[in-house]
C-alpha cells in the first residue's frame, strides 16, 4: 500500500487504475457475452480490446514493479513480513492471466480451440485475475504486523514527533 500512496496521485493511477478499469470492463463484458452467448457485436469488441490493452499493459507494469520494487526489497531484505509477501506476490500473479487472456485475444494461445473453448479458456483466465487480485487487495490493506511482523525502531505511539 505503500507504494500506491508515494507519488500521489500517480502510482495509484499507473498501477492500481488503469490495470483494475481494464480487468474490470473485461470481466463485466465477460459476464455479459456468457449470460447473452453472443460471440461477436460491440460488447465483444470492448471485452477484446481490454483484454488486449490491460494484458500488454500489466506485462510493463509487472517488470517494472519487479525490476524497480520486488528485486530491490529482497536484496535489501526490507519486506514487512510475510502479508508484504503475499500481497506483492499476488499483485505480480496477476501476470499470468492478464497476459494470458492478452495472448488468447492476439490468436497466439488456443489456436486449435473452438469458440467455446476460447470462451472458457478465456472466463477460466478472468477468475484467477479476479481471485489474485484480491488476495493481493486484503494482503496489501493489513497490518504486517498482524501477521508477525515488527520494525526495529519503529514508532508504535505519536511521542517524539514533531509539529
Amino acid at each position: 500500500m505503500e507504494l500506491l500512496a508515494t507519488n500521489q496521485p500517480w502510482n495509484l493511477i499507473l498501477f492500481m487504475a488503469i490495470p483494475v478499469i481494464l480487468a474490470e470492463a473485461v470481466a463485466i463484458t465477460e459476464l455479459y457475452l456468457l449470460v447473452t452467448k453472443r460471440t461477436e457485436g460491440p460488447w465483444k469488441a470492448v471485452n477484446r480490446y481490454a483484454g488486449i490493452v490491460g494484458g500488454l499493459y500489466f506485462i510493463g507494469v509487472f517488470f517494472y514493479l519487479l525490476m524497480t520494487a520486488a528485486l530491490p526489497i529482497t536484496s535489501a531484505g526490507e519486506w514487512r513480513g510475510v502479508a508484504d509477501v503475499i500481497a506483492v506476490g499476488a499483485y505480480l500473479l496477476g501476470v499470468v492471466p492478464l497476459a494470458g487472456i492478452a495472448l488468447l485475444e492476439l490468436g497466439i494461445i488456443a489456436r486449435t480451440r473452438d469458440t467455446y473453448g476460447k470462451t472458457v479458456l478465456h472466463a477460466q483466465l478472468v477468475g484467477v485475475f479476479l481471485v489474485v487480485a484480491h488476495v493481493a487487495m486484503i494482503f496489501g490493506m493489513l497490518d504486517p504486523q498482524m501477521l508477525g511482523w515488527t520494525a526495529d525502531n519503529s514508532m508504535t505511539s505519536m511521542e517524539g514527533m514533531v509539529h
